[in-house]
């Protein structure tokens, strides 16, 4: 028998030592990304984000807005209704939830209320123009904002309309308009119907502070032509009035009895408040 020669001993040896060397190199346990991530260590070059808060910083932003419908005012041709929409002390918006309606009335209508609602919101107030053409109409609207400003801010001015109303029905009371906190405390009168040759007139102001703040016609001559002098000379006398602080006031041309009734009215109204 044969003896293995010493250098292939060598050498099979060495061959087993290397396969050794190798087979625990791939024994070895791996540090790849995945198997991290799966032991809850995000992978290099990843940063968990927290998510962002919401909502907090929007709805702080957000003004509280308020909706309010004044009374129903009764004219000679319908029924004025307003309602608007209050958000950081000023109107927003402004419609008619009532307004009057039926042949020609529809038609004064809708050529005069976009006109008021507009008026109201740049106005922020009742104090706004009447439309020519549609005095009835436009003193509704008027008394009607009025009564939904009165309710601002305050759930015990809701029935103050009310009692504006009950005041131009009759003769003229001195009914006090419940206002915000710390407004000066306002007079509503209304003047004795007055009758001329062409229809009675009728006058109804506000007294704020020992002014005239607002002043309107209840009653004014109407039918035929007297339908487009009223409507041409009540806002002028209105606003004279509101202007002079009295009843001496210039006649409007065309008008003459017309003005001669509006100021004799003016004044008995103006009697009221000792004035």
């Amino acid at each position: 028998m044969k003896k293995s020669h010493p250098l292939r001993r060598v050498v099979l040896a060495g061959a087993a030592t290397v396969s050794g060397v190798v087979l625990l190199l791939t024994l070895k346990p791996s540090s790849d990304p995945a198997s991290a991530s799966a032991q809850g260590t995000p992978p290099q070059g990843q940063q968990s984000v927290a998510p962002q808060g919401s909502g907090g910083a929007q709805a702080a932003g957000n003004a509280e807005a308020q909706t309010l419908t004044g009374d129903v005012v009764k004219t000679d041709y319908g029924n004025v209704q307003v309602r608007i929409t209050m958000a950081g002390g000023k109107i927003t918006s402004a419609a008619a939830v009532q307004s009057p309606s039926g042949g020609r009335s529809t038609e004064v209508s809708t050529n005069s209320v976009p006109k008021l609602n507009q008026a109201a919101i740049q106005t922020g107030s009742a104090d706004i123009d009447a439309v020519s053409g549609a005095t009835y109409t436009s003193g509704g609207y008027k008394k009607s904002l009025q009564s939904a400003l009165d309710k601002v801010g305050s759930g015990a001015a809701a029935g103050s309309g009310g009692a504006g109303n009950a005041s131009g029905a009759g003769g003229g009371g001195g009914s006090a308009e419940a206002g915000g906190s710390g407004a000066a405390q306002a007079q509503t009168l209304t003047g004795k119907a007055v009758t001329t040759d062409y229809g009675p007139v009728q006058v109804r102001i506000t007294v704020s502070g020992g002014k005239i703040t607002k002043a309107e016609a209840v009653q004014q001559p109407k039918g035929g032509r007297s339908d487009q002098i009223s409507g041409d000379s009540v806002p002028k006398l209105n606003q004279a009035a509101v202007a002079a602080g009295s009843a001496d006031i210039d006649a409007v041309s065309g008008a003459t009895y017309t003005s001669g009734g509006y100021k004799e009215s003016l004044q008995s109204a103006l009697d009221q408040a000792g004035g």
